[in-house]
């Protein structure tokens, strides 16, 4: 849903107990209450929703993160299905779904590729822009649409609080170099921020080099219209890709250019425009060109407009027009060009005088080329049995129409079918969330999805090419559990498990490229520590075993020192697969091993 992700719903914000017009006592310490924009038809704090969301904030201590994807793995229900470090190319999977049943947002705007999924996560923005990253739980296509069949993330940016100059440069193993720039600039009634980012890597192997490039500029202006946000962004991605593709060096270079603004038309309205434009060339074999190229343009725009009325204490109606767009240019899929257009209502009560919550909302919405209308249902509801517990459930309905890619590609090794149907889950779950103190919180979670013409790509043996086709009866169900503990003022500790069992005998004896590759268990852990206001240190460790594969460990740890506010220099470190583990996230796609890199970063202006 475009826009919901307000730049005044930041991902967490400072409170004082009690009436905020009376004398504070000075003893009293502020709250933190984290805000979370998805699944629900306003912001609202994250211990009211009935839905499960993750938020994962990206500052401070963004430079011990090699990229923005990085923090996603604290969430053992999602799985990044990465080619290469750097951030080259990965996929993400949530509860075992496939990578493209997972809806990509930034700001509230849609960032799936129409020409393939493999694009979902070409993030245009640089990580030094964006501020937290949320992750809605199960079908969320009620308030967002297409492709949000078993999950949404959403790349959240956030105004500047201070004028600032900030440059970063950083050396490391396999040839890696980076280079960062991050410019705010704070007025009375407008401000912006100005990013650009470098980095590139010999690679640790053969044609696993790559070259990646970002810049943004967004602006924040204030009016007696309301508020205006403005983005521009651009990207541009080279890489190796030895084995990405099957059995052959190759090698990829893709541009994006993404553009949007946000108009706040009062305090209950906004309207919202976006455009993508996303190239994409393809070498079947490095060394000869000649031999197979692929090249694709796709663009897309995407429009809105919805508003929230509040009826009474604890009820907000929000409803919403969307409208979007997309075409594709290419020498293998062809020319095409498709529409859809959706309407939809949602309704949050939350009684302040009662335990009880519910959310009811439903969508509508139809497309060009042939595609059948869809009407997406969406009930979730919570009840606090104490303070301290908190019961939650939730049924919804997702939707999916092919890619460009699943329709109409063809090379040596792939080929799509232009007779695909759309595909569709309903998803249920149902947890609760344990807060007995404020040092410590657990979430436990089970969840069932049942697929209907699911997209995978299929083959009866490896001398053939893999075949994009429609499977049925395909199931998923799983548990999910998190546990966070403050162990001191200075030290957290975060655990995640999710097991995952789908079924297996959807595929009728058929190899399948993609929807099979799930991890069945995947843990995480996460400790963190700050040490006298100077040392941060990040301590990861996940343990993941993919369906019929063997369980396999990798540890990363990260350093990032502040020497204070009159010393301007930081420096940090990082330390990634320290455990040296050899292992795939993609069958055939090997992952680099233990790799250093280190840098430092200059701050001029206040923090």
């Amino acid at each position: 849903m475009l826009g919901l992700a307000c730049v005044c719903a930041q991902a967490q914000t400072n409170t004082l107990p009690g009436d905020v017009n009376q004398k504070q006592d000075k003893t009293v310490k502020p709250t933190r209450t984290t805000v979370v924009v998805l699944g629900a038809a306003s912001p609202i704090p994250l211990s009211e929703s009935a839905r499960v969301v993750e938020v994962e904030p990206l500052h401070p201590g963004q430079f011990m993160l090699a990229t923005p994807l990085d923090p996603l793995r604290n969430d053992a229900s999602i799985f990044l299905e990465q080619r290469g470090a750097g951030g080259a190319q990965t996929d993400i999977t949530l509860r075992g779904g496939s990578f493209e049943q997972t809806l990509v947002l930034l700001n509230g705007f849609r960032i799936n590729d129409s020409q393939t999924a493999h694009h979902n996560l070409d993030l245009p923005l640089p990580m030094e822009a964006m501020d937290s990253i949320q992750v809605l739980h199960g079908a969320g296509s009620t308030l967002h649409g297409v492709d949000a069949l078993s999950g949404v993330v959403d790349f959240l940016t956030a105004a500047p609080r201070n004028n600032s100059l900030e440059a970063s440069a950083g050396f490391g193993s396999f040839g890696e170099n980076e280079q960062a720039l991050m410019a705010e600039l704070l007025r009375r009634h407008w401000s912006s921020r100005l990013t650009g980012t470098h980095n590139l890597s010999t690679g640790f192997m053969y044609d696993r080099d790559y070259r990646n490039e970002t810049a943004s500029d967004e602006s924040w202006v204030e009016s007696r219209l309301g508020l205006t946000d403005i983005l521009l962004a651009a990207s541009d991605r080279s890489f190796g890709a030895n084995q990405f593709y099957g059995n052959f060096p190759s090698w990829e270079r893709t541009k994006g250019w993404f553009a949007a603004i946000r108009q706040a038309l009062g305090a209950k309205t906004e309207a919202d425009f976006g455009y993508r434009r996303h190239t994409d060339e393809f070498v079947l074999v490095r060394d000869n060109p000649a031999l197979y190229e692929n090249n694709h343009i796709d663009g897309s725009w995407q429009a809105s407009l919805h508003r929230t009325e509040a009826f009474g204490a604890g009820t907000v109606l929000l409803g919403g027009l969307e409208a979007d767009g997309d075409s594709i240019r290419s020498n293998n899929l062809g020319d095409h060009a498709r529409n859809r257009a959706a309407g939809y209502l949602d309704m949050d009560l939350n009684p302040v005088k009662h335990r009880w919550g519910l959310s009811v909302g439903a969508r509508e919405e139809g497309f060009s080329g042939g595609f059948p209308m869809v009407f997406a249902p969406n009930v979730a509801g919570s009840y606090r049995l104490t303070d301290a517990v908190k019961l939650r459930g939730s049924v919804g309905y997702g939707f999916r129409i092919p890619t460009y890619t699943d329709l109409y590609y063809s090379d040596p090794t792939t080929i799509g079918d232009p007779n695909l149907k759309p595909e569709s889950a309903w998803s249920s779950e149902a947890g609760v969330d344990w807060s007995p103190g404020t040092r410590w919180t657990f979430s436990a979670t089970g969840f069932y999805s049942r697929q209907h013409d699911t997209i995978d790509y299929v083959r009866a043996s490896a001398a053939q090419r893999w075949q994009a086709t429609n499977l049925s009866g395909l199931r998923f169900t799983g548990a999910e559990a998190s546990a966070k503990v403050e162990l001191t003022r200075s030290q957290e500790l975060q655990l995640d498990w999710t097991n995952l069992y789908g079924a297996q005998q959807a595929l009728h004896g058929l190899q399948s490229e993609y929807i099979f590759n799930y991890p069945v268990e995947n843990a995480h852990m996460l400790w963190t520590m700050n040490v006298h206001n100077r040392l941060r240190v990040r301590n990861s460790l996940q343990v993941a075993q993919r369906y019929q594969q063997t369980p396999y460990p990798v540890w990363d740890l990260a350093f990032e020192y502040d020497a204070g506010q009159r010393q301007k220099w930081r420096p940090y470190l990082r330390l990634a697969n320290l455990s040296n583990t050899g292992y795939q996230e993609i069958e055939g796609v090997a992952m680099p091993g233990r790799s250093i890199t280190g840098g430092v970063t200059y701050l001029l202006g206040r923090r």
